[in-house]
């Protein structure tokens, strides 16, 4: 019988592309009985895609509740990009039978790399400097002196995959790297602290979490008045994470150094937001881990799990509400 597989065409270029190599599809051949084809999803995965596919791939659209509305399911598994999943229904999918997984392993170092590209960026006036250059203004570069960090705490918060990779890729640079996680967790060469320890002694503070209900709005007017003037804050998780108006408010202030963003609250951002006209924010369009290698991975990954499931096996990576 054959087992069906949509793909949401967010994941395919304006030329019909697929936007990761397409010998990523190779993962494919291992179950003969896969046929697959792109899908228009929009916003949300319809209930009636998830009557006609066994499995789809699905990298930004929703998959809701009333996406498994139906009783008449074929849907048997939701393989999503990335780690983050609170796009997904997870209790509702379950509910039905329906696996999902995501792909943790593939984004772990892209997403590492993406926070302290941020940071080094933002510590080295990296963009103010390129402008001088461009404007003719290159003697007033003493004006414009960058921050060291071999003197300077990292602040990690989640010590998750991602906050571990960037942990361990920043130990070179940083003076003191500490970390704030809900669970115990010993990482060597870093301290864990509280949350508004971490947030008063850190200069350079990265958020890692996931997106939860927990951490909707973890940061806070309260957490912005708890940093130092000195501090960069960096969110390369989920924007809802951090309160976007406290944080302008805190930038207009000079509550805070300063911001790079790869997430922001709502996405895309507003055009008018004061983000945008700010000289000590940097802030990317949920993508700045987005490179050839990654989206391979991310695919194989997620195409992996498919299989795995098309043989009646488990895949790795399953989420669980």
């Amino acid at each position: 019988m054959t087992f069906r597989v949509g793909v949401t065409s967010d994941l395919k270029t304006a030329s019909g592309e697929p936007c990761f190599n397409p010998a990523a599809f190779d993962e494919l051949a291992a179950n003969p009985e896969i046929e697959w084809e792109w899908i228009d999803a929009g916003d949300e995965v319809t209930v009636k895609h998830a009557a006609e596919f066994d499995a789809l791939h699905v990298n930004l659209p929703r998959v809701t509740a009333a996406s498994v509305a139906s009783d008449d399911l074929r849907l048997k598994i939701v393989a999503r990009n990335g780690v983050g999943y609170d796009t997904v229904d997870i209790e509702a999918l379950s509910a039905k039978g329906v696996l999902t997984t995501n792909t943790p392993l593939a984004i772990r170092r892209p997403v590492a790399v993406a926070a302290l590209t941020h940071a080094f960026a933002l510590t080295s006036k990296l963009l103010t400097k390129d402008r001088l250059v461009r404007a003719g203004k290159w003697n007033e570069r003493v004006e414009h002196m960058g921050v060291g960090l071999t003197s300077r705490p990292l602040g990690v918060i989640g010590a998750g995959g991602i906050g571990r990779e960037m942990m361990g890729l920043a130990a070179p640079f940083f003076g003191d790297i500490v970390y704030s996680d809900p669970l115990e967790i010993s990482i060597e060469g870093a301290r864990q602290l509280m949350l508004e320890t971490l947030l008063s002694e850190a200069d350079i503070i990265v958020v890692a979490c996931l997106l939860t209900d927990d951490t909707r709005h973890l940061i806070n007017e309260a957490a912005f008045g708890l940093m130092k003037p000195t501090a960069f804050f960096i969110n390369v998780s989920r924007g809802p994470i951090h309160d976007e108006t406290a944080l302008i408010a805190a930038l207009q202030s000079k509550q805070i150094a300063g911001a790079g963003l790869d997430v922001t609250e709502h996405e895309p951002i507003a055009e008018d937001s004061p983000l945008l006209t700010m000289d000590n924010t940097i802030i990317t369009a949920h993508s700045l881990c987005w490179t050839d290698e990654c989206f391979e991975d991310i695919a194989r990954t997620a195409l992996r799990s498919i299989v795995d499931v098309s043989l009646g096996n488990r895949p790795d990576h399953v989420v669980t509400a």
